[in-house]
């Protein structure tokens, strides 16, 4: 029996012994909460915008800076983390009040907004049709009111300030935002580490069960805490264990072979994903890429996109859903939903 079968018949079993529980057990049990989130009000130089999006990239333009859309949600320990050392630190709050003009946008919020002539619709609609699905998303827009380039997700300043003089140099006329960090970042941030998780497999096309490929290199801002907080979580072991999980060199240029049986390189394959995040998460089954993640994702997130590959929930449904779902479960469960940092 492989992992993903060995994984859902011990989901079987947990089912069965509850199912099998004393009549009115589940009704002495408490419901849950969701705790760990961090309410954060968007820094008073944001552009107050009367949410005309073409008259603010005229504007903008008019005075030499780009447009950035923050999308954000309410209590999002990511956009408090990333506002924090980003938006309301230097040297960072100086270079993007000079070089840009930052408009919030709540992904549950009722204004209107107008984000070109083809739509006009309220904060969340527009969300919905750009798949916002990770917050904050930061969308930069060039001076045709069109999208240059899109973060999903936290990113550590450092990282963050090379995206942000990516596009204020205008370097996107001429270079991807892929090949522009790999000229600019540090490359002696970060030593790739061992890891007992880690399986030493150059054909990922062999791996049966669900496999996780993670891209690593030097310019790593995130790597230890991703090793020290996230892959070193109980909740996350608990839900990594059906995967074989492959740590990638992005740098390499040792030949691999890919999920489809093609030769490549971990360098190509970050390429082929546009993995431009350090560390870059990638997440199959059945030769299918079924999940990414392209920011750093605290324990709670984390685990259950683990859990909706390994237990073959995309079969059912979308992930969305499934997340849905998921809390609703593990409420009436009395489960403390903590969508926090790892202390």
């Amino acid at each position: 029996m492989n992992r993903a079968g060995i994984y859902l018949k011990v989901v079987g079993i947990i089912l069965f012994l509850e199912l099998a529980a004393p009549a009115g057990a589940a009704d002495a049990v408490a419901r849950g909460k969701i705790v760990g989130g961090v309410p954060h009000q968007a820094p008073v130089w944001f552009k107050q915008s009367f949410l005309e999006i073409a008259d603010d990239v005229d504007e903008a333009s008019e005075a030499g800076k780009h447009v950035m859309l923050f999308f954000q949600l309410n209590d999002c320990p990511y956009c408090d983390r990333m506002l924090r050392e980003s938006f309301e630190a230097e040297p960072l709050t100086r270079y993007i009040r000079q070089h840009f003009d930052t408009i919030a946008i709540n992904v549950r919020g009722d204004r209107e907004i107008a984000f070109n002539e083809e739509i006009s619709v309220t904060e969340k609609q527009l969300s919905e049709i750009l798949e916002v699905a990770a917050t904050p998303a930061i969308l930069f827009l060039n001076q045709d009111n069109k999208t240059i380039v899109r973060v999903n997700g936290y990113r550590a300043p450092q990282r963050f300030r090379q995206v942000l003089e990516f596009v204020a140099t205008r370097s996107y006329q001429t270079t991807s935002l892929a090949d522009y960090l790999q000229a600019k970042l540090d490359k002696n941030v970060y030593q790739l580490r061992a890891n007992p998780l880690f399986s030493e497999v150059n054909d990922l096309s062999s791996v049966d069960g669900p496999l996780m490929v993670i891209f690593e290199d030097g310019s790593c801002y995130d790597c230890n805490e991703f090793h020290d907080g996230i892959l070193a979580h109980e909740l996350v072991r608990q839900e990594i264990a059906p995967f074989t999980v492959v740590r990638l060199d992005a740098d390499s240029g040792e030949s691999i072979v890919d999920v489809h049986g093609n030769r490549t390189t971990p360098s190509g394959l970050a390429r082929k994903y546009e993995m431009i995040y350090r560390p870059g998460v990638l997440l199959f089954d059945e030769g299918e890429l079924l999940r990414r993640h392209d920011s750093l994702t605290f324990p709670h997130h984390f685990k259950e996109s683990l859990r909706y590959v390994a237990g073959g929930f995309y079969r059912q449904t979308d992930y969305r859903s499934y997340s849905q779902q998921r809390t609703e479960e593990l409420l009436e469960a009395g489960v403390v939903i903590d969508l926090g940092r790892p202390q």
